[in-house]
């Protein structure tokens, strides 16, 4: 089971990234907050000292974007590409107000239509694309048309966060939900939703053993070491966690 950084906007930039990455063991993959590309056809100063490979060095970083645009899509992607990183992940799940208003992130999939037409275009020129998505606007049962067009298209792996957009992150996830749809998806599946202890991993593991990885925010956040421990490791002593702050304090400061 693979085991990756969740992508949080203004908190898990490439200081953090490298940070993290150079104090705590187990993470797979470390996913980028999004950037939006635009029709400049050029990444900003400000997205280039996070993506740019110089700043991702040794890390397993993959970048996230976020837009509409097949057009913006296709030349971010394939820029992507040819700084080096193999995956870019597709952001269909935020909820944030200020970005579901533009009908970005998870205001997208309240036009599947639409999106069928935007991933027509993008995966006609593109590859190595992965999804971060959520169940819907405001039912679960809105996945099922999503569903079929997910899997029409070769994306490398779908990140499923069982709520809709409706729900932010409150309330429990829809789990009995996620259940119902994981058989039906035909690429690879990570779970992504309220997983905050090793336990909470290794239930999901066991549960769902098809999973191909298992993604983690918060509970990262709040334990560095999360991942280490729910792979045997030991958690984070004190000393250890003394080093990764300061370390952290340094490196925002210098940025």
């Amino acid at each position: 089971m693979h085991y990756y950084f969740a992508p949080m906007e203004g908190v898990t930039g490439a200081v953090y990234r490298r940070t993290h990455h150079e104090f705590f063991s187990g993470v797979d993959k470390y996913f980028m907050p999004f950037i939006t590309p635009t029709t400049n056809e050029k990444l900003t100063p400000r997205q280039k000292r996070d993506v740019l490979p110089e700043y991702n060095e040794g890390v397993p970083a993959v970048p996230q974007l976020l837009t509409k645009s097949a057009a913006d899509c296709i030349w971010a992607v394939n820029a992507l590409h040819d700084l080096g990183y193999p995956e870019v992940n597709l952001n269909l799940g935020c909820p944030s107000g200020t970005v579901t208003a533009k009908g970005k992130g998870a205001g997208f999939l309240a036009h599947p239509d639409e999106l069928d037409r935007f991933f027509d275009e993008v995966f006609a020129k593109c590859e190595g694309i992965s999804v971060k998505t959520r169940l819907g606007v405001h039912e679960a049962s809105e996945f099922d048309k999503l569903l079929e067009i997910y899997n029409r298209y070769p994306i490398t792996e779908l990140t499923i966060h069982p709520r809709v957009r409706q729900d932010f992150y409150k309330g429990k996830v829809r789990e009995s939900d996620f259940a119902a749809a994981l058989s039906r998806c035909s690429m690879p599946v990570c779970y992504n939703g309220d997983v905050t202890t090793a336990a909470d991993l290794h239930t999901l593991e066991a549960q769902y053993p098809q999973l191909s990885g298992i993604m983690v925010g918060r509970g990262l956040i709040a334990d560095p070491a999360l991942f280490r421990r729910a792979r045997g490791g030991a958690p984070a002593a004190k000393e250890e966690l003394r080093g990764y702050l300061t370390d952290l304090y340094h490196g925002y400061t210098e940025l």
